[in-house]
């Protein structure tokens, strides 16, 4: 009998290949996601994990989140949790941890299931009702540390009655419901949207060619398609303006980015960067003013860039398992921030004076803050973990030993890019300073998606400031004074160079910052007095209840402050308060508001407004 061998090539290659395919499916991470019942607020995983997963098995939910630097404990919304085998035989499971379990394995895979409870819509934790589900995926899924780099794939199953649709960073196949992850740093990094959603996508040209990038929009809103149709330009424009930064997008690892953006009246307000993607959530509409939202999306969508490729060394890889602290978020989260507001000023979609008295703000935030003499912004840095939407029961003294590092970091953003300009004449910019960051630590990539190859230390910070201005003994300065010592930039030099005047703003006189809320009768300090304070000097603090201002009884809402509208700034006055069961009458000095705003200097010149034209104008080409 003749047998080609033609054909038995062929019939073997058909075979390896279905083999080949069965093995890759062996060896892949399988969820199944689940909603039998939306409006009840829960949904459930299946996960199978490989035979090589180990034994025993431990499988974890995610202490923390990328993007958050706090731990938020997702553990806690699970339950039914359970472990079968081969057959569907139930396999022991031992608690290790309120998050953690024990899998002793006694076949080829572990099948787990579970239930998770999820009704928060915001960037960090998940939500599921009547319509949508909306995941960020370490809130939601279980995992395996023995499987870093094992490929992951996910399934959605539509819920009943419903057919909704997937938007995700997530890479896509050949059926919509279903979609993959190279491995866990990538899948943990990549949030999901899960609804009947609008779309609209814009592509934007890349400079050496190539297939363009795609920007999408998944927007679950409530508001009308005009609504979206108008809202998506203004998003088209700060991407362009930051692409300029740059001078090119990041390389999208499949292409596109993606904006999941929730604007619904029950959505907590919050924006979470990704390497692909972001959450932008909001308690509002379209209707309620598109720039407002549009500053969120700024801010995070310069994070594609800035920390989520750009990235600290001390987030690198994400530790899923325990907070994650980094003394460069000054850097990461506070030049985003300056530049998220920069770019909606380049976009003309807030207007050059506005920007710049917003820009100013951050400065201002610093000014003024007692807590810059106790802590750098490195050090307000490392705070993150007990700041980053992190709840505790005991108060804190933040008032007076805390300034965010958003502001700080904005504030040194601010002062550097001036400061760069008014050096060089206006030939280096803090533009350049992002642009060498990226070169050395951002494009190099990494060993694959979810990783960076090049993360930066605060000494690859100053070297690149170094680099850029051609000045070591500057960068050195610069960042001993500024970044790790406390030292505040000349802020009115600065913007007075570019056209700006920082000046008192005229308000009533004032005895420090005070909050009070009703509470038994009587009107109570509701937070910590600041320590710049007349009302700190005089020994008033939290929960302290306040009786009298200047002979007149505060007794409801507004008493406070009409007493203070009536007083001349320097005038003594009685407070008159009790504390901790201690009336006490002092004597005080009415002071002036600390107040600060920016405006237009008058006949500015024409190198201040150079100066101002080439920081706030439009960079795109």
């Amino acid at each position: 009998m003749f047998v080609c061998r033609r054909s038995v090539r062929a019939a073997f290659s058909i075979v390896f290949l279905l083999a080949s395919v069965a093995l890759a499916s062996a060896q892949t991470i399988d969820y199944t996601v689940s909603i039998p019942a939306p409006e009840q607020r829960w949904l459930q995983v299946d996960v199978r994990f490989p035979s090589r997963a180990g034994s025993p098995l431990e499988v974890r939910m995610a202490r923390s989140s990328p993007g958050r630097y706090a731990a938020h404990e997702f553990g806690k919304n699970v339950y039914m949790f359970e472990a079968h085998g081969d057959g569907d035989t139930t396999l022991t499971t031992e608690l290790l941890s309120p998050a953690q379990w024990r899998v002793m394995p006694t076949g080829n895979a572990v099948h787990v299931r579970y239930r998770l409870f999820a009704d928060r819509v915001d960037g960090t934790y998940s939500a599921v009702d009547g319509t949508h589900a909306h995941l960020n995926v370490p809130a939601t899924f279980a995992w395996a540390p023995s499987l870093p780099d094992t490929s992951i794939r996910v399934r959605f199953t539509q819920p009943p009655g419903r057919t909704w649709r997937v938007s995700t960073q997530l890479f896509p196949t050949d059926d919509a419901l279903t979609f993959t992850a190279p491995n866990l740093q990538y899948f943990m990094d990549s949030p999901i949207e899960f609804s009947a959603h609008a779309v609209r996508e814009f592509t934007v040209a890349r400079p050496g060619g190539g297939t363009p990038a795609r920007i999408r929009l998944a927007v679950h809103h409530l508001g009308t398609d005009a609504q979206l149709d108008a809202y998506a330009p203004m998003v088209e424009k700060i991407v362009r303006e930051q692409a300029a930064v740059f001078g090119d997008l990041a390389p999208f690892d499949a292409g596109t980015y993606t904006f999941l953006m929730d604007y619904l009246p029950w959505a907590g307000g919050d924006g979470m960067e990704h390497r692909n993607s972001t959450v932008c959530t909001a308690a509002a509409t379209l209707a309620d003013g598109m720039s407002r939202v549009a500053d969120t999306a700024s801010h995070e969508f310069f994070h594609s860039w800035n920390v989520e490729r750009i990235r600290p060394a001390a987030l690198e890889p994400f530790d899923f398992t325990r907070p994650n602290m980094s003394g460069e978020l000054w850097l990461a989260e506070g030049f985003t921030e300056y530049y998220g507001t920069l770019a909606m000023v380049r976009a003309g979609i807030v207007s050059q004076d506005q920007g710049a008295a917003q820009l100013a703000m951050f400065a201002a935030g610093v000014l003024h803050a007692p807590g810059t003499q106790f802590r750098s912004a490195v050090d307000m840095s490392r705070l993150a973990p007990y700041v980053d939407a992190a709840q505790a029961v005991d108060p804190t003294n933040w008032d007076n030993t805390f300034v965010s590092y958003y502001t700080y970091g904005a504030a040194i953003a601010l002062g550097l890019d001036l400061t760069l300009r008014e050096r060089s004449g206006g030939a280096i910019t803090l533009d350049d300073y992002m642009r060498q960051l990226w070169k050395t630590h951002g494009a190099p990539g990494g060993k694959a998606p979810g990783y960076v190859a090049h993360p930066y230390t605060l000494k690859d910070a100053q070297a690149a400031l170094a680099s850029v201005s051609g000045d070591a003994a500057f960068a050195d300065d610069f960042f001993r004074r500024h970044v790790l010592g406390t030292e505040v930039l000349p802020y009115r030099q600065l913007l007075a160079a570019a056209g700006y005047t920082m000046r008192a703003r005229e308000t009533p006189a004032t005895l420090g910052q005070v909050r009070l809320q009703p509470e038994g009768g009587r009107m109570v300090v509701a937070g910590n007095t600041v320590s710049t304070s007349q009302v700190y000097k005089a020994g008033m603090g939290r929960g302290d209840a306040v009786l009298s201002l200047n002979g007149t009884a505060i007794a409801q809402a507004g008493d406070w402050e009409r007493v203070l509208s009536s007083i001349t700034p320097g005038t003594e006055v009685e407070l008159t308060f009790e504390s901790r069961g201690e009336k006490k009458a002092v004597r005080v000095t009415a002071g002036k508001n600390d107040g600060i705003e920016v405006v237009p200097s008058p006949d500015q010149t024409p190198q201040q407004e150079a100066i101002r034209t080439a920081w706030l104008g439009s960079h795109v080409k």
